[in-house]
């Protein structure tokens, strides 16, 4: 195979390609390449690669397998396989980056376990667009995959982003937006700040920006698309160990356990966690 660069495709080596958001002009030019040439291309959707693939007047030159959620582990051995013979083998998904949210983390461990080269072809991700498209500060962020489904569990993830000083981006579907947004202004107060990004990329991309009541307000009639929503992060806190007593009840009283959300509660805010977990005991006698 023909390498252009140090990190083009190599035979023996798993890449990692990064494919279009919406918009097939954002393919780069190696990733047409690596189409073109790789022995294995495995895709989380056969039907869109080949979509992918004609729009970019590229003919998949090597063996074409799917590879998503549900058979992701059973075809582990025989991409390994494949490696172990010299193969290059292409990992690409429906869009963005692998393994972000994405099938391919399995892939990845289980060729570092095997001392598998791997390598990555960069492009599009759906993440750091909506975070540079946001406003909002991106110096610091952390990405939380997919919000939870359920309303508890939901909640309980909301009441740990209440004391994130970090920009948090995740995403969300078109059918949950609504409920996620008005339970977020809930927790985490009306006021704070996001933006919700929709169909990036794409004809009908449309950013909204606002604090977190408007935004709910403006999801309850409807959203369609791809959703990524970023979050600011929490403002910072002036408090004592005595202030805190009652968020680590209140988590407590959810279900966690105290240990736990004591230690979480403390980190976040810089007091002492033996010193928050005795006053939480205290407070109850």
């Amino acid at each position: 195979m023909k390498a252009t660069d140090d990190l083009s495709p190599m035979t023996g080596r798993l890449v990692l390609a990064a494919t279009p958001l919406g918009d097939v002009g954002d393919a780069s030019s190696r990733l047409v390449e690596a189409l073109a040439t790789a022995d294995v291309i495995a895709a989380e959707d056969t039907r869109r690669l080949r979509s992918l693939a004609g729009a970019l007047n590229v003919s998949p030159g090597g063996r074409v397998v799917s590879f998503y959620e549900d058979v992701e582990t059973a075809r582990l051995p025989k991409l390994i396989e494949s490696l172990h013979a010299g193969q290059t083998v292409l990992l690409v998904t429906d869009a963005g980056m692998p393994s972000v949210s994405d099938p391919g983390f399995r892939l990845v461990a289980a060729c570092v376990e095997e001392d598998i080269p791997v390598t990555c072809l960069p492009g599009p991700s759906a993440v750091t667009t909506a975070l540079a498209l946001s406003g909002l500060p991106c110096d610091r962020f952390c990405f939380e995959g997919f919000a939870p489904r359920k309303p508890g569990e939901r909640a309980k993830w909301l009441r740990e982003l209440a004391v994130e000083p970090r920009t948090v981006v995740f995403f969300e579907s078109p059918h949950r937006v609504a409920s996620t947004l008005s339970d977020a202004a809930e927790v985490l107060g009306g006021e704070r700040r996001a933006a919700v990004c929709r169909e990036l990329t794409k004809t009908y991309e449309e950013i909204k920006r606002g604090t977190l009541a408007e935004l709910a307000e403006w999801a309850a009639d409807g959203v369609r698309g791809e959703i990524t929503v970023v979050l600011s992060g929490a403002p910072p806190r002036d408090v004592s160990v005595a202030d805190l007593v009652g968020e680590v009840s209140e988590r407590v009283a959810a279900g966690e356990r105290l240990k736990s959300a004591a230690a979480e509660v403390a980190e976040a805010t810089g007091v002492s966690k033996k010193e928050l977990y005795d006053a939480v005991l205290a407070s109850r006698k």
